[in-house]
């Protein structure tokens, strides 16, 4: 049976043991070093041999996703498991792209961590199907954005200004004496961009300015 050898990393003593207690009931996974911080993990790894890292995200000495950048560099690094509270994908996404191979909400730990510990301790990605989702769900919103982006930059600087104005709510003739051109030639703008980006109604244009940060959303 191959050993596993994992460092527990959370500012939470308790925490640590409770962690500790769950992995004794995997024989082959043992526990070589705990550490209060990231930090002091990162410093601990550099004596201590070790194939898995439990680590926290929120510690008082600092961020657990630098540490686990730091942890994670160069060939033979250990796997990082990421432990914590949080559920909301902006973290799913910053541990993974910090080099984490799993992801584990602490409610759960004490029947899926040792499943966990295995899965990454052989150089798999341990992710539950809801956190899958989560990342699914924010690739699709990025793709998009970037559509978004894309069609925004096929319109000229003037087009740009006139759609901007348009989602604002300004009149052609306001739009016209703010950039000193007639309202006819304002229309004019108005269709090239309906049909560069489809657009059909002014709620179209507020739509796709809110998207591109072009406007403040409502409050």
């Amino acid at each position: 049976m191959t050993r596993i050898r994992v460092v527990l990393v959370d500012d939470h003593a308790i925490v640590r043991t409770g962690l500790k207690a769950v992995l004794a009931a995997a024989p082959e996974v043992e526990v070589v070093g705990e550490a209060s911080g990231g930090t002091e993990a990162v410093a601990l790894l550099a004596a201590t041999p070790a194939d898995v890292v439990v680590m926290d995200i929120s510690m008082a000495d600092g961020d657990g996703i630098g540490a686990t950048r730091a942890i994670t560099r160069g060939a033979g690094a250990p796997r990082v498991l990421v432990l914590t509270m949080h559920a909301e994908e902006a973290y799913l996404e910053a541990v993974l792209e910090a080099g984490a191979s799993g992801y584990l909400m602490k409610s759960t730990a004490d029947r899926e961590l040792v499943d966990a510990v295995r899965t990454v301790a052989r150089g798999d990605m341990f992710v539950r199907p809801s956190a899958a989702r989560l990342l699914a769900q924010g690739a699709r919103r990025r793709e998009q954005h970037a559509s978004d982006r894309a069609r925004f930059e096929r319109l000229t600087d003037r087009e740009r200004a006139v759609m901007q104005l348009i989602a604002q709510g300004y009149t052609a003739p306001e739009i016209g004496e703010q950039l000193a051109i007639s309202p006819k030639t304002v229309d004019t703008y108005k269709q090239r961009i309906n049909d560069k980006l489809g657009l059909t109604h002014r709620a179209d244009y507020v739509t796709l300015a809110l998207k591109l940060g072009l406007l403040q959303a409502p409050t």
